[in-house]
């Protein structure tokens, strides 16, 4: 069966696609979740619209990503935390804490866009990354000194 992607989906195809697709995949995965059409003549006429729609909104939004990595290419973050003697912390420095510390300092970031692999847990310098857009990264050096 041919079917006409909505979206973007890992290992099958792009916006706007077509492809063909077993029976049973489509009719019980793609098109109840609105993820692709039937490849009829008029749909390929309404995804192509939705596209364009698509890449307006994705160039305007890539663009503000990109300004916003600017602005926070500066930014630096201390967070102070308890640690024992041999520098490990009793608990740890997680994505939301450095959102937080983000917020802080006026930038409205998601958690589950600061890319850490796995929490800090001792005290020392770190590089976080933070994905703005798809396209768009930026690396933030993240300070955990000792509490007082």
């Amino acid at each position: 069966m041919e079917v006409i992607l909505r979206e973007d989906i890992d290992k099958l195809g792009a916006r706007g696609q077509t492809v063909k697709v077993t029976a049973g995949y489509a009719r019980n995965f793609l098109l109840p979740r609105r993820m692709a059409v039937a490849a009829t003549d008029s749909n390929k006429k309404i995804v192509e619209q939705e596209r364009q729609g698509f890449l307006r909104r994705e160039a305007k939004e890539q663009g503000d990503a990109a300004d916003l990595g600017k602005l926070m290419s500066s930014v630096e973050i201390t967070i102070a935390q308890k640690a024992g003697e041999s520098d490990q912390l009793f608990g740890s420095v997680t994505s939301a804490d450095v959102a937080a510390a983000l917020e802080k300092l006026g930038y409205t970031i998601d958690r589950r866009k600061v890319q850490l692999d796995e929490p800090i847990k001792s005290l020392g310098d770190y590089k976080v990354t933070v994905k703005l857009h798809r396209e768009v990264a930026v690396d933030i050096p993240v300070h955990v000194v000792r509490e007082a």
